[in-house]
């Protein structure tokens, strides 16, 4: 139980580093970051992969232990077990929610290769964070009830440190998935192959030479090599261009910046 708590506390200071995160990454861009604080809040995300680590993993498997070195028996279980129970219905409906929001998002691909592909590191960490407080619920509920049941302590102590190591590994799972983002990944897969369906349509482009992508939170910077059609002058190349640009953005609004470079090779 107390294992839980700290897990509950953590989640609850996640939730608002979390918002902070979406707050910062929404600010314009200025001198200093031209293109913007989108990456902030892959930050805040990455910060609340450790405290899920420290706070919650950490802390679940030192509890276990101390509790297996000095064992107590356990008073009131039934309290301890209709809170467990409660919490699993609560979070349990907060999973949902969060599935509800992602299928908004994958459209109809499924949840395992969204999360494969998506660059949306909020909602990855919040389901990261439900399915820990979940299973550790669950996994609280079972041993709690075993060391009601049996009358011994080493239950409870077992459970808690069960609970330590699901929160660490998804931590590291969450971490790991933050981490390609902080360093610098690319729009989806599907983004990037309709952008660059979408300039080779273009009349006046007769090659697609490289198309580069990298996202910026909810914003993606777009640069593009392509080669025009010998019969296209300079200035007709120039208002071509401008048009496409142009065009991307109002086609795809989630690309905020837009390069193009005419060239006649890669």
């Amino acid at each position: 139980m107390l294992a839980e708590a700290i897990h509950s506390f953590a989640d609850c200071g996640n939730q608002i580093l979390l918002f902070i995160g979406l707050r910062q990454s929404v600010k314009p861009p200025d001198a200093d970051h031209p293109l913007g604080y989108g990456k902030v809040s892959y930050f805040w995300s990455f910060v609340v992969a450790l405290l899920l680590f420290s706070m919650g993993g950490l802390f679940s498997i030192y509890e276990g232990w101390h509790k297996l070195n000095h064992p107590e028996p356990l008073n009131q279980a039934w309290v301890a077990l209709i809170v467990l129970g409660l919490s699993i219905g609560l979070e349990t409906a907060s999973t949902v929610g969060c599935l509800r929001e992602i299928r908004k998002l994958r459209g109809d691909r499924g949840l395992l290769e969204w999360i494969k592909r998506t660059r949306n590191a909020e909602l990855v960490v919040v389901l990261g964070e439900d399915w820990a407080a979940l299973l550790g619920l669950v996994t609280a509920f079972v041993f709690v009830a075993l060391a009601a049941y049996t009358g011994d302590p080493f239950y409870d102590a077992v459970g808690s440190i069960c609970i330590g190591v699901i929160l660490i590994v998804i931590s590291l799972w969450v971490a790991r998935r933050i981490k390609s983002l902080i360093v610098g990944k690319s729009a989806e897969p599907a983004l990037q192959q309709l952008i660059q369906k979408f300039i080779a349509e273009d009349d006046a482009i007769e090659k697609v030479f490289n198309v580069i992508t990298m996202q910026f939170g909810a914003n993606v910077m777009l640069a593009a090599k392509v080669g025009l059609r010998p019969d296209v002058t300079l200035a007709r190349a120039i208002d071509r261009i401008n048009v496409l640009e142009q065009n991307i953005k109002a086609e795809f609004p989630e690309v905020a910046w837009c390069f193009m470079e005419p060239d006649i090779e890669d």
